[in-house]
């Protein structure tokens, strides 16, 4: 029963890597068998605490808990036409505590929205061509108490002859459904438990361009519709009349993130990394994200990247705090993540890359480390530590 969307701890886990496999010449060429390029495992632990619960009203505690275990497989080879395939398999397994799901029934000691542990595997394939040209797709899964998602994808890229442009596109569709879990005091006991579906589209481009051998940025746009379930049942309004009703908001979402990602090579040892993002949705929320990190050399087997991000947002329209909504209002929400609030969200990466391996075992190439601290103007703060160990 996670409403909470742990967008920082992907942000932590996430890692994009290439494979050092060069695609063979035509001339006296032997196809490759499908080989292990790159597994990659990685745990990450999270906890946050504040007191604008959307389950009680916009009040009461946020605290929560969240450990993740990720497997990241990477497969390669290359056929008789010299073209390289990749595929990649993924399954990861979260378990979370909330002490606000909680309080969706307060008369249970613990009820069975306290803890959930969700499961989602995905798989992706790809074809890149002598030509620059990459076709693909993907599709995942994902399962907990009360939400089932499927996910399907095709994408395609195109790089220029010297390899220093590519325009890439890429549709998404995740087709979900939602169990209607209403709080305690507002079922209608003996009523069948339902599911409704939330279904989200987005059509992603992306232009990187290589300007320099020290400058290279990336522009990246978003299209994205949601239908369906879109408010959280289980979530609670109370209005200026002391009256109380479950979250209600429009069954469509429309939105448009923007960004450029830029990164600077200063010398040998130090790179900046930068990012920025702009984003505005139907429902009245217009964002701005800037985010700064430095990568740094200290040796050849070791660099520590401290980050700083900063984010800001204005209010949903039909966002109010408790005890502030009227009656006669269509939509509603006291959910502080459709408030008006600024973020900073800072941090630091260590990486270890030895000569003779993780542990002298010289196969496990890579061991990083990175930990962050989130601080939202809602008084919600969270800590996050993850670990990622790289076999290659």
């Amino acid at each position: 029963m996670k409403k909470l969307t742990l967008n920082a701890l992907a942000f932590y886990l996430g890692i994009l890597s290439a494979f050092s496999q060069s695609t063979p010449s035509d001339s006296g060429y032997t196809p490759k068998k499908l080989s292990v390029a790159e597994v990659n495992l990685v745990s990450g632990y999270y906890s946050q605490n504040g007191n604008h619960s959307a389950v009680t009203g916009g009040i009461g505690t946020e605290k929560l808990t969240d450990l993740s275990n990720t497997i990241d497989l990477k497969l390669v080879h290359f056929d008789k036409r010299a073209r390289e395939h990749n595929l990649n398999l993924e399954v990861g397994l979260d378990h979370y505590t909330s002490a606000s799901s909680d309080k969706i029934d307060p008369y249970t000691i613990t009820s069975a929205s306290y803890s959930d542990t969700r499961f989602y595997p995905s798989v992706g394939y790809s074809i890149k061509n002598t030509k620059g040209t990459t076709l693909g797709a993907t599709a995942s899964f994902s399962n907990e108490f009360d939400y089932i998602s499927k996910g399907f994808g095709v994408n395609i890229a195109k790089a220029s002859k010297d390899n220093n442009r590519e325009f890439a596109l890429k549709l998404q569709a995740y087709l979900d459904q939602w169990m209607v879990i209403l709080p305690v005091e507002l079922r209608d006991f003996g009523k069948e438990e339902v599911y409704k579906p939330r279904n989200s589209y987005s059509a992603s481009f992306t232009y990187s361009q290589v300007v320099n051998p020290r400058f290279q940025f990336i522009l990246l746009a978003d299209l994205v519709t949601q239908k369906g379930l879109l408010g959280t049942s289980y979530q609670r309004v109370f209005f200026k009349d002391g009256s109380e009703n479950y979250e209600h908001m429009p069954d469509s979402r429309f939105k448009i993130p923007l960004g450029i990602r830029a990164n600077y090579f200063l010398s040998d040892r130090v790179i900046v990394r930068t990012w920025y993002r702009f984003y505005k949705d139907d429902w009245g929320v217009t964002a701005h994200t800037a985010d700064i990190e430095l990568p740094i050399k200290v040796n050849p087997f070791f660099s520590v990247s401290p980050f700083y991000r900063y984010y800001t947002q204005t209010a949903a329209n039909n966002f109010a705090p408790y005890g502030a909504h009227n009656t006669s209002e269509q939509f509603f929400t006291s959910d502080y993540d459709l408030s008006k609030f600024n973020s900073q969200f800072l941090g630091a990466n260590f990486r270890f890359t030895p000569a003779n391996g993780v542990f002298g075992v010289q196969h496990w190439n890579m061991l990083e480390v990175r930990y962050g601290h989130y601080m939202r103007s809602t008084d919600l703060n969270s800590n996050i530590v993850s670990l990622n160990l790289r076999f290659k």
